[in-house]
């Protein structure tokens, strides 16, 4: 071979492994476009009016930042504050604050305005400011709080009468109209550093059919992936991310146990429900059958709780009932997967001499509900579970043994059975890169990034 040639070969060797390492290496620039079905009326993260979803928490932590944050594995990490300390028996808390942030209006994190944001949020709470600190005082000790402070709900907000929340987060709103769309801009000075992305573009209100269209013609580059879709959605070779079972499926009865006829007919009921068969046909084998309010991955000790129908004993139950009265069960009319739930469940039910009535009304005897785990920390976790379902209030303890008691404690008012713990997933297209899934189901794009040919 000439050397000419030989000089060629080395030249275009190294270019190809340039043009390679370009496309590998993070790029700046780009607008990242993204579908959700949830659509909030508000972006203020401690408004209770709006409920806790998955996609709330992802918008919440684009736009602001909490005093604290959880790691992968639930421990506390510093964020907007970067050291505290406790006292009184874990009832008084003092956070001294990160210097140097702004919020995105150009104005100072203060400790008086971190304040005002926890106090917004927990009106029962002793907020101030001390110096360069922000002291909460509690009625109670709370060894919790630091997890409370991680919630999306708690991340600090500058609030005026006339515009928009402000945050401190990577991203700042450009256009927001309440429940259909929200236009997000990279944040240049932001305090951990600038996004990759220039911007994210949100559009809200949209089913999981219209997510997938727009994702398949190239419209959208981030949605979400309803659980019983995933296994397709992998097989199409579309890059899928789930987090871990994060949601709870239960059906929830709408009173309290008033009579023992009332308590055997909800003890066969829970024993009637063939889980593993409706895992594998109606949820495509997403999921894990659960009969506990927390996942195994969260308390450790899910497994002890019997998933397995058991139609002798369910019958048993219900033959020591003469009346047998007919329950109607309430699903999201909104949810064709709901719907085909319940009407299995009913099946099941019928099995051991039960009576089931599918309804879409506003009313009904029980219901078949999703409810997000709000925390990594498994205490606020079933605390939260617990009042969204009604049952009392948990008794909290320090060990995994006080868990797990007051677990079975709140399972033994029978208010609830629960059904399946599921994850989150969403699907990317390929020209998305670097983005998580954090712990909690909501999306991380602080690193995120488009490869080059996306605008």
């Amino acid at each position: 071979m000439r050397p000419f040639e030989w000089r060629w070969l080395v030249v275009s060797s190294l270019l190809l492994v340039a043009l390679a390492d370009a496309e590998t290496r993070p790029q700046y620039g780009g607008v990242l476009r993204v579908a959700m079905h949830a659509a909030p009326m508000t972006l203020d993260p401690a408004d209770g009016a709006q409920p806790d979803s998955f996609a709330r928490r992802s918008l919440t932590m684009l736009m602001f930042d909490t005093l604290v944050t959880m790691g992968e594995r639930g421990r506390v990490q510093p964020s907007l504050a970067i050291s505290w300390q406790t006292s009184a028996g874990s009832q008084r808390w003092q956070f001294r604050l990160r210097r140097g942030v702004k919020f995105h209006d150009g104005s100072a994190l203060t400790p008086e305005a971190v304040a005002a944001s926890v106090r917004a949020a927990n009106p029962s709470w002793s907020v101030a400011a001390d110096g360069e600190s922000v002291v909460v005082e509690l009625s109670a000790a709370d060894p919790g709080l630091l997890a409370e402070l991680a919630l999306s709900r708690n991340a600090i907000a500058k609030r005026n009468a006339d515009t928009m929340p402000s945050g401190t987060g990577p991203f700042h709103i450009v256009d927001w109209q309440a429940g259909k769309k929200l236009m997000l801009a990279a944040e240049e000075g932001y305090w951990r550093g600038r996004p990759f992305l220039d911007r994210i573009d949100i559009e809200m209100g949209k089913s999981s059919h219209d997510q997938a269209i727009a994702l398949e013609l190239g419209k959208a580059d981030l949605v979400e992936v309803a659980p019983e879709q995933s296994h397709r959605v992998s097989n199409g070779g579309q890059f899928l991310a789930s987090s871990a079972p994060v949601e709870l499926l239960a059906l929830v009865f709408t009173r309290d146990v008033v009579s023992g006829n009332d308590k055997l007919l909800r003890e066969a009921l829970a024993l009637s429900v063939e889980r593993g068969s409706i895992r594998s046909v109606l949820l495509q084998g997403a999921g894990e059958p659960a009969a506990s309010i927390l996942p195994n991955w969260l308390s450790g000790y899910g497994f002890v709780f019997p998933t397995d129908a058991d139609l002798p004993r369910a019958r048993h139950a219900r033959e020591q009932v003469r009346a047998i009265p007919t329950w109607t069960v309430g699903y999201d009319a909104g949810d064709p997967l709901s719907r085909l739930l319940v009407e299995r469940i009913a099946l099941n039910a019928r099995d051991a001499g039960l009576s089931l009535q599918p309804t879409n009304a506003s009313t009904a005897d029980l219901r078949l509900v999703r409810i997000p785990l709000v925390s990594l920390d498994p205490w606020i976790a079933l605390s939260n579970v617990a009042a969204q379902m009604g049952m009392p209030a948990v008794k909290w303890g320090g060990s995994v043994e006080d868990l797990y008691a007051a677990e079975q404690a709140e399972l033994a008012t029978q208010r609830a059975v629960p059904l399946f713990h599921l994850p989150v997933s969403y699907a990317a297209a390929p020209a998305l890169e670097n983005w998580t899934l954090r712990a909690d189901g909501s999306w991380n794009l602080s690193d995120a990034w488009l490869r080059s040919g996306r605008p």
